[in-house]
């Protein structure tokens, strides 16, 4: 069993850091010994998540902002920066909502564009630049199933994650001669407080029946590691990469009943 805390003394910032995947990969990397910078737009949350963070991370600093406002961003980094230098970017914000293609409002459009893809970028070039002043660091940006293979009902969820993943390997290239790693995560169907909203349970049996192989949602808990895992020295030849973790389900068509039935085992 490892003893040893592999961020101990590394600031960690995570946006979108007081709930759901967010708030469990700030919770892992506090049991890491991380310090950690939360920056989120929902006060209360924020409040509730930096207290129960602070009873196991060494130091916790919360940041109340929105992600596609650019000079927000620009500051708050600064703010982080001159307490600990920056060492791991998680650049997890972002929301979702379900309307058909033909009914998508500019204003919806351009928030989830906003917020989900331009937010990531501000986010990553200001860190960045700090970054690259020190050639190290590393970034882990939050993708989805979704980028790689549509959804109906998520035209401009699914365009914003598809540019996360362009955008994750382009910073690889670029970065990657000044000491920056820089890799996506991609889940696909995972049990969070925002798809809870979005999703009755019925929907959630009925689409993991449909196309799950492993015939189940995921959870937060098994999200996490892999964001730790890349920001580690663990993946330390590792850059530009995207991590799929979607219960089988890009593997390809889910098998029916009848052909699972046609297997013989023994």
């Amino acid at each position: 069993m490892r003893s040893e805390k592999r961020f101990e003394s590394k600031h960690v910032l995570i946006t979108g850091g007081a709930r759901g995947i967010g708030f469990e990969i700030a919770r892992q990397f506090a049991m890491e010994a991380a310090v950690l910078s939360i920056i989120d737009f929902n006060a209360k949350t924020l409040s509730q998540s930096t207290k129960e963070l602070g009873r196991i991370a060494p130091e916790v600093y919360p940041y109340l902002l929105d992600v596609s406002r650019r000079q927000q961003v620009n500051e708050a980094i600064a703010a982080a920066e001159k307490i600990h230098p920056i060492d791991v970017l998680i650049n997890n914000a972002g929301i979702a909502f379900e309307t058909p293609f033909l009914n998508i409002e500019e204003e919806e459009w351009r928030k989830i564009l906003d917020i989900n893809l331009s937010g990531m970028f501000y986010v990553a070039q200001a860190v960045c630049r700090f970054m690259a002043r020190r050639k190290k660091g590393v970034v882990v940006n939050m993708g989805s199933k979704n980028g790689l293979d549509g959804e109906f009902g998520y035209a401009h969820y699914n365009t914003s994650k598809a540019g996360v993943i362009m955008l994750t390997k382009t910073m690889s290239l670029e970065l990657a001669h000044l000491g920056i790693r820089v890799n996506a995560v991609c889940p696909g169907y995972i049990q969070t407080p925002m798809s809870m909203e979005i999703d009755p349970p019925e929907f959630t049996q009925d689409f993991v029946n449909r196309y799950i192989p492993m015939n189940r949602a995921g959870n937060v808990a098994e999200i996490a590691p892999l964001f730790l895992f890349l920001a580690s020295d663990e993946s330390s030849f590792i850059t530009g990469q995207i991590l799929i973790a979607d219960g089988g389900q890009l593997a390809g068509q889910k098998p029916g009943e009848a052909l699972l039935n046609k297997i013989k085992i023994g």
